[in-house]
């Protein structure tokens, strides 16, 4: 049986997938540059100070780390489900920074650590459901995507939030077929990207993301489909 998270929306919240992207927009578009270290799998460096968050946590028992980093679906890497795992290890996670332009007060382009820097870190445990019919029960480190949104003071006219990905097709073999349309872009209304169970997430069972899911920094909102966790 799953249990309901608190202020979990209704299932006649959950936006479609249909309904994209449109009107104004806060985007936040994610850049990377230079060479620094990968994290591919069980090498990835533990996160000191995390705590963990049991009231906004699932208590469902949590799939492996191996599960977790050996099936996936980022069709950067592969469309098969061992890709990604396999053929990320080109893929330089840091440096990078982020680009936040659009309808707030502030905006520019800054690194990981002056995005993080501010915001302490916790555990949140929650199921990620595929559109694909597959699930898993992930113990994610990040923090409250809000808490972010509110350091750069969107206006009254942003009613969307907008996440675009890298594009470096030598680093990410995938992004060499249409699959996909490159670079993805994904987006949520503005009170789903403050909603409190929305978080960015920068590791997982306490280690920093693994390239193979979405270092060094990447959305998840529990209550949506996979797709929507760009």
């Amino acid at each position: 049986m799953r249990t309901r998270l608190p202020d979990h929306p209704l299932p006649s919240e959950i936006t479609p997938e249909s309904r994209y992207l449109s009107r104004r927009t806060l985007i936040a578009g994610m850049v990377a540059a230079g060479v620094g270290l990968t994290a591919t799998g069980a090498d990835a460096a533990p996160l000191p100070d995390v705590r963990r968050n049991a009231a906004l946590s699932t208590k469902e028992m949590v799939n492996s780390f191996e599960d977790i980093t050996t099936y996936n679906n980022f069709y950067e890497f592969g469309t098969d489900k061992s890709d990604p795992a396999e053929r990320s290890g080109k893929f330089r996670p840091r440096p990078w920074s982020v680009t936040i332009a659009g309808e707030a007060e502030q905006t520019g382009s800054f690194t990981l650590e002056d995005i993080l820097k501010p915001h302490a870190l916790e555990e949140r445990v929650y199921r990620l459901r595929c559109v694909e019919a597959w699930s898993m029960v992930i113990p994610w480190v990040g923090f409250p995507l809000g808490e972010l949104l509110k350091r750069f003071k969107p206006t009254s006219r942003a009613r969307y939030v907008a996440f675009k990905t890298v594009l470096r097709p030598a680093e990410m073999p995938g992004q060499r077929f249409p699959v996909l349309e490159w670079p993805y872009v994904e987006a949520l209304r503005m009170d789903e990207a403050m909603h409190p169970l929305t978080i960015l997430a920068v590791g997982l069972y306490g280690r920093q993301l693994p390239n193979q899911n979405g270092a060094p920094l990447r959305l998840v909102v529990p209550w949506k489909y996979g797709f929507k966790s760009i």
